[in-house]
């Protein structure tokens, strides 16, 4: 049976930390950031991670 192929779009979106949690962005980072306040500009900033639920499928498709 042929190797599974990685979600490449997947693979660009997520990490895997070392203590096995799943790394994600922040959306609305990208452009046109002056209508927002600076409270929100810096929330974007902090990591986030994904929930525990999808940590499963999400590596399924990175790996």
């Amino acid at each position: 049976m042929p190797k599974m192929k990685s979600v490449k779009g997947a693979v660009k979106r997520f990490k895997v930390k070392k203590n096995g949690s799943v790394k994600r962005g922040t959306a609305y980072r990208s452009h046109i950031l002056t209508k927002q306040d600076a409270n929100t500009r810096r929330k974007q900033n902090t990591p986030k991670v994904i929930a525990k639920v999808d940590e499963k499928s999400i590596k399924e498709m990175i790996n």
